[in-house]
């Protein structure tokens, strides 16, 4: 195919030998099957702002760090060079995170390079080698939804393990690879220690999974993930391999109000001292 003016500095620059296809237009970006170093790969390439319709970005962009405070001022007074800026630390939060999971062993797609806004990553295939499906777009069996529930849970617990929440998981950014399940889509990731809505946003992306494979396997609609895998959390008690009851029951010891935002003001302090020293 012709190829598009997004993707022409990385084609002179020689990351992409051809781009093949289109493979999709979302809110966040336009994705390219292309041909690079021999290899066939996808291209990411991230749309303006302008041109973006994603909303709500600042409850994810709460404890986010920022390069310096000359950035930070930029971006509170919203002038072009803060919107520009914030656009970069946008798009660089997903690099970040795709890293930072990868390390973890979330299954998430391998990353070949990021320039320009444009992220080289490994195309995530089915058995057959054909460019593997989103869950919305498949039929599973009851015992299928049993099993890919099981592995979503416990890649969350991964992603929480790491310090990270999705925050916009659903049908829709979980692929069905040849080998699992792999994570997509991660610009609204949110560090688990630094966001006041990191909880909410947990709770939101278990439910999301859930009520998904609910329409196959009914039985994981009364499982209660969520709030065990925050409690565990909250707690200092999770850990990858952790075995789950997918139940919560709530305490009825009264809370120690005064106590907690002790603990709040400690971990935000320590927060703002991490990101000071970078």
């Amino acid at each position: 195919m012709k190829i598009p003016k997004s993707l022409e500095t990385s084609v002179q620059n020689g990351l992409v030998d051809e781009v093949v296809c289109q493979l999709m237009s979302g809110k966040e970006a336009e994705v390219y099957v292309v041909l690079s170093k021999g290899e066939v790969r996808c291209a990411k390439v991230y749309k303006e702002a302008g041109k973006r319709s994603f909303s709500h970005q600042a409850q994810y962009q709460e404890g986010r760090k920022v390069r310096n405070s000359r950035q930070a001022r930029a971006m509170e007074k919203n002038s072009r060079y803060g919107r520009k800026e914030q656009e970069g630390a946008w798009h660089n939060a997903e690099v970040v995170a795709l890293q930072r999971l990868a390390d973890a062993d979330v299954r998430v797609p391998k990353i070949y390079s990021y320039i320009d806004g444009v992220l080289l990553m490994e195309l995530v295939v089915d058995a057959n080698g054909d460019v593997a499906p989103r869950l919305n777009d498949i039929r599973l069996t009851e015992e299928q939804a049993r099993e890919y529930h099981k592995a979503m849970i416990n890649q969350i617990v991964l992603m929480l393990c790491a310090g990270l929440v999705h925050g916009d998981l659903s049908e829709y950014n979980v692929l069905a690879g040849s080998d699992g399940l792999v994570i997509i889509d991660l610009p609204q990731a949110i560090d688990a220690a630094g966001n006041n809505n990191a909880s909410k946003l947990l709770l939101r992306d278990v439910e999301n999974m859930t009520a998904y494979f609910g329409r196959f396997a009914p039985d994981v609609l009364t499982t209660d993930y969520g709030r065990e895998i925050w409690k565990l959390y909250a707690c200092g008690e999770l850990a990858p391999g952790i075995k789950l009851t997918g139940r919560f029951v709530q305490s009825g010891i009264p809370a120690d109000v005064k106590g907690v935002m002790q603990d709040i003001d400690s971990a935000r302090l320590w927060h703002e001292r991490y990101q000071s020293r970078g």
